[in-house]
């Protein structure tokens, strides 16, 4: 028996005795797509130092940086489409397996699979709001406003970073013009929690009561590193609701876990898919 055989052994007979699923997905399942990772698939740091929330609010220089590296790096996530470990999440929720899903990623892939669960624990990359009168905007178009506004000296380093980020020479930082708001000239900003931010409390009373309301908490992807994922595998152990895991590597977690699975999360969710909604498929046609 080979390793996946074993692993989808393993994940099958966790569906099977937890038929009720909320799911909590990290940047490891959007790697697939093309957009790269904070971390390792040990949970080690491998960026330079991310945006922090109140220095995009209080420094112009910081909105700079964000705007001219997001310019080039928006097209990667615009243009990324989602991979089988979505689309095999996406089977489990139309086999009503899955109740809520809940991801930490902000690139809308979920939901551009087909997810109507999907909950953007960190919001979106592809929303931009003003932060002075709350109108908000699609980025593309934020985009075209940025293009229209600064000259953009093409690159030769592919140094593509999380979350639409890109590394670009800091001359080409210096002389941008971040956008405003078309409608009040107020700061943009996009509708995502940047490092240092907090989530809306009424959505993590959403999260938590979703754990709550489950047969099990499903983790794919995520090393748990960043406590705003880790505290909903926190609620349900305290709840005694049972939590499985699947991930590249170690996680925070793996101790609380009743099932911890290190395998690619697609080639293992793959494998188990097929006969429930086979089963599925049955249950409709009679």
């Amino acid at each position: 028996m080979t390793t996946l055989d074993a692993n989808s052994q393993t994940l099958s007979r966790f569906l099977a005795d937890h038929p009720r699923l909320t799911v909590l997905t990290g940047a490891g399942i959007s790697a697939a797509s093309g957009i790269p990772t904070y971390r390792d698939h040990t949970g080690n740091w491998q960026s330079r130092t991310p945006i922090q929330h109140q220095d995009f609010i209080k420094e112009g220089s910081t909105r700079q940086r964000y705007w001219a590296r997001s310019w080039y790096g928006w097209p990667l996530i615009r243009d990324a489409q989602p991979n089988a470990a979505h689309f095999a999440l996406l089977a489990l929720e139309r086999a009503g397996q899955i109740e809520s899903l809940i991801t930490q990623n902000v690139d809308g892939l979920h939901a551009r699979a087909g997810s109507q669960l999907a909950i953007d624990l960190h919001g979106r990359v592809d929303r931009v709001r003003c932060l002075d009168c709350a109108v908000f905007f699609h980025r593309q178009d934020v985009q075209e406003q940025l293009a229209a506004d600064n000259e953009w000296p093409a690159i030769t380093s592919d140094s593509p970073r999380p979350d639409g980020d890109w590394d670009i020479p800091d001359y080409i930082i210096k002389a941008v013009h971040p956008p405003q708001c078309q409608k009040c000239g107020g700061t943009l900003m996009p509708d995502v929690v940047f490092f240092g931010g907090s989530v809306a409390r009424s959505k993590v009373a959403k999260c938590l009561d979703a754990v709550a309301a489950s047969n099990a908490l499903l983790v794919v992807g995520s090393s748990l590193t960043v406590y705003s994922g880790f505290r909903f595998c926190r609620h349900a152990n305290k709840l005694g609701v049972p939590i499985g895991i699947i991930n590249t590597g170690p996680t925070r977690a793996d101790e609380l876990a009743l099932m911890s699975i290190t395998d690619d999360a697609a080639a293992v969710l793959q494998s188990v898919i097929q006969p429930l909604t086979a089963s599925t498929d049955k249950s409709a046609d009679k």
